[in-house]
């Protein structure tokens, strides 16, 4: 059984996918990020990074002590690998989906996200154009990279659909809000309606559906309590008592 701690915001939904299309026993373990689970010293031990999704296995390969990961990339790398599923074993083929994965991880995730926040955050903290200009233009370049690879193959990595595909397709169901219009890159678009198909998909993406908070029912101090919490974070101080 894979303990997931798990809150559905894209990043989680890229496991919970991988876990629904491998048909891996889960368990999921809610890490309310809004009320600051992920700061608990419990999720610390697993995620020093303070970020979910993170996952701990109860029954690895070797029959050892229990594993646990964290970075989402990380983690459907190890979910194929124990399935034996969508992650290919010959050299070329490999690293033709990690180098995707690594893409996302670096580029489509990060990026999107910080259109995300400036387009929601609006002028509460100012002038925010240039930054929606930026990041909209930067999803904008990432749309348009995904386009121009899928014009002569079916999946991110080639024929087959793998984890590179899994771990893009959250981040991109919610286009419009991004200020994209999906039109203008149509090999993406036939890619992500047919994602959308798979059932695996629509179950990895409805995971954790109950979890989900409606901010405009909480009261203004307590979103300005979870934007103190979220928002500027800096390093967290070690304990004394370590190696110098």
């Amino acid at each position: 059984m894979i303990d997931l701690h798990y809150w559905p915001t894209p990043n989680g939904k890229k496991v919970t996918i991988i876990l629904e299309e491998s048909e891996l026993p889960y368990r999921i373990v809610p890490c309310n990020i809004g009320r600051g689970d992920q700061f608990s010293e419990a999720f610390l031990s697993i995620s020093p990074n303070n970020r979910m999704p993170a996952l701990v296995d109860q029954d690895p390969a070797d029959g050892g002590a229990p594993v646990s990961v964290f970075e989402s990339g990380a983690m459907m790398m190890y979910i194929a690998e124990k399935a034996g599923r969508f992650y290919p074993q010959s050299v070329r083929e490999r690293y033709e989906v990690n180098q995707w994965v690594m893409w996302q991880m670096a580029n489509q995730g990060p990026k999107t996200g910080e259109c995300g926040h400036f387009r929601r955050l609006g002028d509460s903290q100012g002038d925010q154009s240039y930054a929606v200009r930026r990041f909209t233009d930067e999803v904008n370049r990432m749309y348009g990279v995904l386009n121009n690879r899928l014009y002569d193959r079916r999946y991110i990595a080639g024929d087959e659909y793998t984890i590179a595909d899994m771990i893009c397709y959250p981040w991109t169901v919610n286009w419009e809000a991004q200020g994209q219009d999906i039109d203008e890159f149509p090999y993406f678009k036939r890619w992500l309606l047919e994602l959308g198909e798979r059932p695996g998909v629509q179950r990895g993406m409805a995971a954790g559906a109950d979890l989900s908070e409606d901010f405009s029912k909480l009261p203004p101090e307590e979103l300005e309590r979870r934007r103190a919490l979220l928002y500027n974070q800096r390093a967290r101080p070690a304990p004394p008592g370590g190696l110098t």
